[in-house]
C-alpha cells in the first residue's frame, strides 16, 4: 500500500482572542468575554491538533497578538488587511513562496473536533485537497504552488462559497482530494453541536461551563 503524502507545512488562520473581537455571531447567546473564551478553547484545540501532527514546518498566520495559547514550534505571520480570499492568498504566499513547504495545508480556528480528522489529508496525486463544512463553506484548504487566482472573486462566508471554491480549483486544471465534511462553530447551535460531537476537546469544556451542562 502506497504511504499518504501529508502536508509538509501546517498552518492556521487565526484571530487572538479578545473579547468583542472574535466569534461575534455568538454573542446571540453568549457575552463577549465567553464567546473569547470559547474562541480560545477553540483555538487551542486547534494549534495542538497542529503541533501534534508530523509535518516540518507549522505556521500561525495571525490577526492580533500571540500569547500563551500557541505552543512552541509555530513560525508567526501577520495577517494583511482585506477580505478573506486576500488574506488566504497572502498566507499560501508567505509560506509556499519559501523552498521545502509544499504541500501546505491551511485550517481555521473554527473546527476545534479536527484532531480526528487531520490524519486522512492526503495529497497523494493531488494538486489540491478541500474540506468542506455543512454549512456550504470550508474548513481547510490544501496547495502545491500559491496561485492568486485559487481565491479570487470567490464569494466568502455564504452557503455557496465551498462549491465555488472546488469550482475554481478544477477550473484551474487541479486535481483535488476532498476532505471529510466538519461542522464549523459560527452560531451557538454550532457551538452545542460540535461540542457534544467532540466532548473530550477543550472547547466543550468550554462550552459546558459557560451552559453548565454535564459531561458525557
Amino acid at each position: 500500500m502506497t504511504p499518504r503524502e501529508p502536508a509538509r507545512t501546517l498552518v492556521v488562520l487565526a484571530k487572538e482572542p479578545i473579547p468583542g473581537r472574535v466569534k461575534t455571531r455568538l454573542h446571540s447567546a453568549f457575552r463577549p468575554e465567553e464567546a473569547a473564551a470559547l474562541a480560545r478553547a477553540a483555538l487551542e484545540d486547534t494549534v495542538a491538533a497542529l503541533a501534534a501532527e508530523p509535518a516540518h514546518h507549522r505556521v500561525a498566520v495571525l490577526d492580533g497578538a500571540p500569547g500563551d495559547w500557541l505552543p512552541r514550534g509555530f513560525d508567526v505571520v501577520p495577517q494583511p488587511s482585506g477580505g478573506l480570499g486576500e488574506r488566504l492568498s497572502a498566507a499560501f504566499a508567505a509560506v509556499l513562496d519559501r523552498p521545502g513547504r509544499s504541500p501546505a495545508l491551511l485550517v481555521g480556528m473554527d473546527t476545534p473536533q479536527l484532531a480526528a480528522h487531520l490524519g486522512s489529508v492526503d495529497f497523494r496525486g493531488a494538486d489540491a485537497v478541500l474540506g468542506l463544512t455543512d454549512d456550504g463553506g470550508y474548513w481547510a484548504i490544501g496547495l502545491r504552488t500559491a496561485n492568486p487566482r485559487v481565491f479570487d472573486g470567490i464569494p466568502m462566508s455564504t452557503p455557496q462559497t465551498g462549491a465555488a471554491q472546488l469550482a475554481r480549483l478544477h477550473d484551474l486544471g487541479l486535481s483535488v482530494r476532498l476532505l471529510p465534511p466538519l461542522r464549523d462553530v459560527d452560531e451557538p447551535t454550532d457551538a452545542r453541536a460540535v461540542a457534544l460531537a467532540a466532548p473530550g476537546t477543550r472547547f466543550a469544556a468550554a462550552w459546558r461551563v459557560l451552559v453548565q451542562a454535564p459531561a458525557r
